[in-house]
Formats: structure tokens, C-alpha cells, sequence
């Protein structure tokens, strides 16, 4: 039941990416460019209703926060990978797939890629246990532990926040 709600959702996210128009080639470009910021608006708003949702779904004991560890040398390793393949390819992980469900071809190029990348990443992961994966390790923290708050005084600051940078982005016709 969890894969078939699971796949079911993914089908979701894939529609709101393609009528959010965030697969479309001039819209990755002119997010790299910083000239569109579509899919910065797509996503703070993804994040924003995700973290209200989430925190929510936990405290009403419907679902359970699976923390992974902050380690920044994989963080900003991973990172620039993301980053170079998204400028590579016109495409991030999760519109690259919604663009090849959409009939993009060139798009099966960057999952071939996908796969080689995780495939390079399990052969080189003892490597990288050792060196970047120590490097910067803060352990299982959340944003709100860090600041020694509760996730509900932490979270509407965000919100707040994450609106009025949409609301200036939609001013500036970003």
C-alpha cells in the first residue's frame, strides 16, 4: 500500500510539475541565469506547505520525522554535483523524469546519467565515509534544535518569510 500511495503521489508531483511549466527547457535556463524564477517559486512554496504539513503530521502522530545527519562536505559536494548536472542537462532529478514522462528525449540522457552517478557514488562511498562524509558532521539536527526553539516558533518565521520573498519575486516579474 505504502509503494502504490507512493507512486500515486509521485504521478501528482509530476502533474503539478508539468502545469507549473518548471520542465520546460527556457524555464531551467532562466533559472540558472537567475532571469525566471519559476522553479524558485515552485520550490519555496513546495517547501514551505511541506514543512507546515509535515511538522503537522507529526505532532498529530500520523507520520514519524526521519532525521538524516548533517554532514556539510557531503552537503556541498553534493551540491555542486547537483548543480553542474542541472546545468548540464537543462534539468534537475525530479523534472528530468517528469520531462521524460512528458515524451522529452533528451531527458533520458540525464537519467542514463542519474544511474551512472549512483552507480560511481556506491563504488566510491568507502572513499567518501572516510574523508568528505566526516567533514562538518553536526549528527541528526533539525533547524529548530539548532536554535534551541520549538518547531512552532520556528516554522511561522519561515512561512512569513518564504511569502514575502514570493510576493517581491512576483512584484519584480521574476
Amino acid at each position: 500500500m505504502q509503494l502504490i500511495f507512493g507512486l500515486i503521489t509521485g504521478i501528482l508531483f509530476g502533474i503539478l510539475l508539468q502545469r507549473a511549466e518548471v520542465i520546460r527547457y527556457d524555464r531551467q535556463l532562466g533559472a540558472l541565469l537567475l532571469k525566471d524564477m519559476t522553479i524558485v517559486k515552485f520550490m519555496l512554496s513546495t517547501i514551505l506547505v511541506g514543512m507546515v504539513g509535515v511538522y503537522l503530521l507529526v505532532d498529530l502522530d500520523l507520520a514519524k520525522l526521519s532525521i538524516k545527519p548533517l554532514i556539510l562536505g557531503g552537503n556541498i559536494l553534493g551540491g555542486l554535483i547537483f548543480g553542474a548536472g542541472w546545468a548540464l542537462l537543462g534539468y534537475c532529478p525530479g523534472t528530468a523524469a517528469a520531462a521524460v514522462g512528458e515524451g522529452r528525449l533528451d531527458a533520458l540522457a540525464g537519467l542514463a546519467g542519474m544511474l551512472l552517478g549512483a552507480a560511481v557514488f556506491a563504488e566510491a562511498y568507502p572513499a567518501l565515509k572516510a574523508t568528505v562524509l566526516t567533514w562538518g558532521d553536526f549528527g541528526k539536527v533539525t533547524l529548530p534544535q539548532l536554535m534551541d526553539r520549538h518547531h512552532w516558533v520556528v516554522i511561522p518565521w519561515f512561512v512569513v518569510l518564504g511569502v514575502a520573498l514570493l510576493r517581491w519575486l512576483h512584484k519584480r516579474g521574476l
